[in-house]
């Protein structure tokens, strides 16, 4: 029997609240776990993987999850809070994201280990960068009238584009982390796997909450 349309749209929207809500699971749990095993204070490298899973699994999942008209932790209150929730949760992520590059990197200093050597530590660096440069982009948001030609519609396009860039970065880079020496003797067999998945979910989750508001602006244009 073939499906109504109100009842596709009735099972997709219980799906993307569902992946929304693994979203939210995902972000909390995985820097949680990490915490469990970096065991923070332990020693001065301890604090880096713990720092860079709250800022790109956590907070900035939330920052962007902030948005989902069917998952938002704060879908009740108005677009003026949640862009405000959105600003603080993405500016403690580069908080995080700096710290935690600031600790490995002396960490690496003190035991005269080379710098951003491997693809973990590249994907890292330019992670961090385009944080910083994403955050510095959403300041046009709040003054759209210093890019003359450019819409507020269109800022706001571009700045969720290039975000979803930087977060997949984020995650490639935590996905990287998992296959360093450190991660893979303290983590072996299925709890690896799931392990990888967690940054796949929020991504995957994040990708599709981007997208659909592509579309949705599109769709009011016409």
């Amino acid at each position: 029997m073939a499906l109504t349309a109100e009842t596709e749209s009735r099972l997709y929207r219980s799906l993307r609240v569902a992946a929304g809500a693994a979203a939210h699971l995902v972000a909390l749990g995985f820097p949680a776990a990490v915490a469990v095993l970096a065991r923070p204070g332990s020693s001065l490298f301890s604090w880096h993987p713990l720092l860079m899973a709250l800022a790109f699994s956590f907070l900035m999942t939330e920052a962007l999850l902030i948005f989902s008209p069917e998952t938002s932790l704060l879908r009740s209150f108005s677009r003026k809070v949640r862009v405000r929730a959105h600003w603080a949760l993405q500016l403690l992520a580069l908080l995080c994201a700096l710290l935690g590059l600031g600790i490995i990197t002396y960490n690496k200093h003190l035991n005269g280990k080379g710098h951003f050597v491997t693809w973990h530590g590249l994907t890292g660096l330019l992670a961090v960068l385009y944080a910083g440069g994403q955050c510095a982009g959403g300041v046009l948001l709040l003054y759209p009238k210093l890019i003359k030609n450019w819409t507020l519609a269109k800022l706001k396009l571009y700045h969720a584009t290039s975000g979803l860039v930087g977060y997949l970065l984020g995650c490639a880079s935590l996905m990287l982390g998992m296959c360093s020496l450190w991660f893979t003797t303290t983590v072996t067999g299925a709890s690896w796997y799931l392990a990888m998945l967690c940054p796949l979910i929020t991504s995957l989750v994040i990708m599709n909450q981007v997208s659909n508001a592509y579309l949705y602006r599109k769709r009011s244009q016409h």
